[in-house]
């Protein structure tokens, strides 16, 4: 799918900028020199939603024949959450950058459905690196093959689009089944709660003792 997005060179106050339903922006790549940029607002937000930050953008300069960008950062109102500024990085499509690809979990597993198990999920990105036209938008996660508590899926385990390679380290795990607590485990936990909250009404009245005795040494000095 392609992702379109125009933008005009920047002139003026930023404040003007914003107020005409524009965001400034900057292009920057390697090898490429910076350009100060805005786009429209309501039109940035479309293809930002879409794209993500790991889909090529086709970015139209003026008329100029577009370029491929990613979306690099998007600075947002500490209030209203909007866009006021955004990063794109212009890349060359001879040339491998790295990314961040949202992981999508997909499928039920065996061990969740069967044996009421709890998933647990340590990982919901994937650092990778790639020619930019190999740039997965995504990378599905197979939850199906999770049918042990036993079973895991690793970072080593995936099978990544031909051309993909993953930064992250092999070893670690992305997805889980943790086995549901015993009666016993239960007891110890529920005992182990009610200890605490003991413990902590404990020392509640013994400070507020301490207080009062206090207060008692103190009056008593007063009158001496």
């Amino acid at each position: 799918m392609n992702y379109l997005l125009s933008a005009i060179k920047r002139e003026g106050r930023v404040q003007d900028i914003r107020a005409a339903g524009r965001i400034p922006a900057i292009m920057y790549g390697k090898g490429i020199a910076p350009q100060a940029l805005s786009v429209p607002r309501s039109e940035f937000v479309k293809v930002a939603k879409a794209a993500g930050s790991s889909s090529l953008i086709d970015v139209t300069i003026e008329g100029q024949p577009s370029v491929k960008a990613l979306v690099k950062e998007i600075q947002r109102h500490v209030l209203r959450m909007e866009p006021i500024h955004v990063d794109l990085y212009q890349v060359r499509m001879d040339t491998e950058i790295t990314a961040k690809v949202p992981l999508v979990f997909v499928g039920e597993s065996g061990a969740v459905k069967l044996s009421g198990g709890t998933l647990s999920k340590a990982m919901d990105e994937l650092e990778i690196e790639c020619l930019p036209g190999n740039l997965p938008h995504e990378i599905q996660i197979d939850l199906s093959l999770l049918v042990t508590f036993e079973d895991s899926i690793t970072v080593a385990s995936l099978k990544l689009p031909e051309g993909v390679k993953a930064l992250t380290d092999a070893k670690l795990t992305i997805v889980n089944v943790s086995r549901p607590l015993t009666e016993d485990e239960l007891k110890k936990l529920e005992a182990g709660t009610t200890a605490d909250v003991t413990a902590i009404k404990t020392e509640g009245e013994e400070k507020r003792a301490a207080e009062e005795a206090k207060k008692v040494e103190e009056e008593a000095a007063k009158k001496e």
